[in-house]
């Protein structure tokens, strides 16, 4: 019997199985397709084969571990776990179609509302990560995930100039709004968006919108919206009590084993050693950006001041040190 496959994702909060977008589409994705699965729920993604979450850890040499969302799905699919194998040509059409409307319309906005929004991102996210992230990571990651956050927005955008703004918060709230708009009028009184078996679009949808509905945002725009389309609101809801039963409450669909602390990665030895040299490491890329941004500064000493006698030192050793 072959092993299983590892996923490596943030772990959850809130009542979400991971409070990550990516992480909840590849989990909702393994559960609906049935993948046997080994999760790791953890909260250093260096600690992931590819040091980033999502991770997908495979046996296969050309496909060693995958990272992005789609990646990960497109393998699954390779190992006979797929959700939409019942899904006509037009329906796999429309996923695309659909996807595509998320990531353009209704990914942009949700990341701006989490990373990118001052009461938001202070209050809530940078908290969450700070507070959940292991020390000394915890003063080191969460600014640079936001800075990755911002990079994929503008990526996202195709505007490598792009700032933070109101017009810039309108127009992507605008976007998100109808794009959820357009989600709930697809979706109608469908249990899922094509039919009573759910499906590869069913968790992009999931991924992006449980996020907004479970996490409680001082600004909540988007969320009074998407509270406003009750199909939308019951549609995630169902999904985690049918799928994610630790959360949910029900019996679960498909087994899915989980592992929500480190001491299932290796032995004890194996453990301490790479616990050893993540906090060395860490320590080690906080003093050279100390060192980059000038908090920290390194001064030459003067060979000739190892020259000067005891009684010199003695005299001006207070003087040298002003120096």
């Amino acid at each position: 019997m072959a092993a299983p496959l590892e996923l490596y994702c943030w772990k959850g909060d809130w009542g979400l199985p991971s409070v990550d977008t990516d992480c909840l589409t590849v989990l909702a994705y393994a559960k609906f397709a049935g993948a046997p699965l080994k999760v790791h729920k953890i909260t250093n993604p260096w600690r992931s084969p590819t040091g980033t979450l999502p991770a997908l850890k495979t046996t296969e040499e050309s496909t060693r571990s995958l990272s992005k969302p789609s990646n990960i799905i497109i393998h699954l699919r390779k190992q006979k776990y797929n959700a939409d194998y019942d899904l006509s040509a037009k329906e796999g059409a429309d996923t695309l179609a659909f996807v595509s409307l998320l990531e353009e319309k209704l990914l942009p906005a949700l990341i701006y509302t989490q990373w990118v929004d001052s009461k938001n991102y202070v209050d809530v996210t940078r908290r969450w990560y700070a507070e959940n992230i292991p020390f000394p990571l915890n003063f080191l990651l969460p600014n640079r995930i936001h800075n990755q956050q911002l990079e994929r927005l503008r990526l996202v955008r195709g505007d490598p100039t792009l700032e933070p703004g109101e017009q810039l918060e309108k127009e992507l709230y605008q976007d998100a709004l109808e794009c959820m708009t357009l989600l709930s009028q697809r979706l109608g009184s469908h249990k899922f968006f094509f039919g009573d078996s759910p499906s590869s679009l069913d968790a992009y949808v999931f991924g992006h919108l449980a996020p907004l509905l479970k996490v409680k945002l001082p600004n909540g725009k988007l969320q009074q919206h998407l509270n406003s389309l009750d199909n939308l609101r019951h549609y995630c809801t169902n999904i985690l009590i049918l799928y994610f039963p630790s959360e949910g409450g029900e019996p679960p669909i498909h087994k899915v084993s989980v592992h929500s602390d480190s001491s299932d990665f290796d032995s004890e030895p194996h453990k301490r050693r790479k616990q050893i040299l993540s906090v060395l490491f860490a320590m080690g890329s906080m003093l050279g950006y100390a060192i980059l941004m000038g908090i920290v500064s390194i001064q030459h000493v003067r060979p000739q001041a190892a020259l000067v006698g005891p009684r010199h030192i003695e005299e001006g050793g207070e003087e040298e040190e002003e120096e």
